[in-house]
């Protein structure tokens, strides 16, 4: 009976350690995220064949539409626009770059989140043969999408474009309450993916591709998809 007790306190005492263990190197982990995100900004990309822009704010289209007209890329894919946003009501919002819009930008309607978006950009990015991309999203949201689109095309070279969310400082992010927040949030979700794309391989083959957005209004540039 006392051997038995002796036994359990030490599998106790392990499993308390593995989880304090988990625990600091999640917390860890976290300040290393946050610490990444400083890597990635607005400056010059280069040039590649192609430009992709995955809607969750309205600045993120403005700049990928900015790319293109400045001879970045040969075409833009705009991922995971709501489906009641037209191409008229993209123009009206972006004015003078109607050529640009009617000529050389693809909209996709059918991704809902950062998984339907490395599909959509894989079926886009094939059908068209390209080789090289500019991803333009926010920067906490780059870490996972890079994720995503490296788990969905391995082979095509990737060049990240950042847009800074004007409510987030990230040389600050510890006194504010919100951005906190989000940079947890983000972080969590990273993590899952980072997880899940070890596990499932093809992202067409995951059940969190398979998640729709909640109902959105007409324009909704700034939060369609429901996990950005």
């Amino acid at each position: 009976m006392r051997r038995a007790s002796v036994f359990s306190r030490a599998v106790g005492g392990a499993f308390a350690g593995l989880a304090l263990m988990g625990f600091v190197a999640l917390i860890g982990g976290f300040f290393v995220f946050v610490t990444a995100l400083e890597s990635y900004d607005d400056s010059d990309p280069g040039r590649a064949d192609a430009i992709v822009a995955l809607t969750g704010g309205a600045q993120r289209v403005a700049d990928a539409i900015d790319l293109l007209a400045r001879g970045h890329g040969e075409r833009l894919l705009i991922s995971g626009v709501n489906e009641m946003t037209s191409r008229e009501e993209i123009a009206r919002l972006n004015p003078g770059q109607r050529r640009l819009l009617e000529c050389c930008v693809d909209l996709d309607y059918r991704a809902r989140n950062t998984i339907g978006n490395a599909i959509e950009t894989r079926r886009w990015v094939n059908e068209r043969g390209f080789a090289s991309i500019i991803v333009v999203t926010s920067n906490y949201h780059m870490p996972r999408t890079m994720l995503e689109l490296e788990n969905a095309l391995p082979d095509v070279r990737k060049a990240a474009y950042a847009v800074a969310p004007n409510s987030i400082n990230l040389s600050a992010w510890w006194r504010d309450r919100a951005a906190l927040r989000l940079l947890g949030l983000e972080y969590a979700k990273f993590v899952a993916a980072l997880i899940r794309t070890q596990i499932e391989g093809d992202p067409e083959n995951s059940r969190a591709a398979a998640l729709l957005s909640r109902p959105q209004g007409p324009l909704n540039l700034h939060i369609t998809n429901v996990d950005q």
